[in-house]
């Protein structure tokens, strides 16, 4: 009798462990949720009455390279002005380069903007050639052309992706969300399109136009070095201290390469 006492005692010890071992966590058993992330620390304000500025123009020095001419032959649909960009010079002056604050703003943090920036495929090329935006900030991606791209940056630093584009297709909107110099963008189905992302922390850049200009504004009072990028060319920097209220010129001339 005492056997099967003890042969009872053990199936039932075993359905209450089957039945411990099915049960839902309470509440209280659950493991804690992560902790909600650390919100972006606060953007540093800037006295906008002592707000300073930097302008110039980026000049070539040499015979300008001619641009090399682009067979767009393989698509139909492809149509519009056929020649490189990378290296675009008109009268002594440089279009394309990538001017921005290096050093100098510290820990300063800066909120990201609101309004996207756009990115347009257009006769079979990426229109601006080369793009400034801050980490975070969104890339609108509009297709103008009658016929498919397919849009493939090549980062060191980010996430690499690579997506198509039908004619008409809703704009791609994209992050990216480390600094990254010269991020290059191709199309997987024209080799010849590529153009460049410049990702940055701060909101003090430009990009020299056809005449060679740029203007960067806002900057606070301070000791700064402005980088001068250009894809084909390098990186060219100089250092420019400014006061309250200060506008100074800073021009910039890259050489011709042998």
């Amino acid at each position: 009798m005492k056997t099967k006492k003890w042969k009872a005692v053990s199936v039932l010890v075993g359905v209450a462990m089957m039945a411990g071992c099915g049960k839902k966590e309470t509440a209280e058993e659950q493991p804690a949720a992560p902790a909600a992330a650390t919100p972006a620390p606060a953007a540093t304000p800037i006295d906008a009455a002592t707000a300073a500025s930097v302008s110039g123009t980026v000049k070539f020095d040499g015979a300008a390279p001619k641009a090399a001419k682009i067979d767009m032959s393989q698509d139909a649909n492809c149509q519009g002005s056929n020649t490189a960009e990378n290296v675009v010079v008109v009268d002594g002056k440089l279009a394309n380069v990538f001017v921005y604050v290096k050093e100098g703003l510290g820990s300063r943090t800066f909120d990201v903007p609101k309004d996207a920036v756009t990115l347009t495929q257009s006769g079979c090329k990426y229109k601006p050639h080369v793009l400034g935006v801050m980490a975070g900030q969104t890339i609108k991606i509009v297709n103008a052309d009658p016929t498919t791209h397919n849009i493939h940056p090549t980062p060191k630093n980010n996430r690499d992706w690579n997506e198509s584009q039908s004619p008409q297709a809703a704009p791609l909107e994209k992050t990216f969300a480390r600094e990254e110099i010269s991020l290059p963008v191709q199309c997987n189905q024209h080799p010849w399109m590529r153009m460049f992302v410049n990702v940055v922390k701060n909101p003090f850049y430009a990009v020299s136009g056809p005449d060679g200009k740029f203007e960067i504004t806002g900057l606070p009072p301070g000791d700064y070095t402005i980088a001068f990028v250009q894809e084909k060319l390098g990186e060219q920097d100089q250092k420019v201290s400014l006061a309250a209220k200060d506008s100074k010129t800073v021009d910039m001339t890259f050489k011709a390469q042998p």
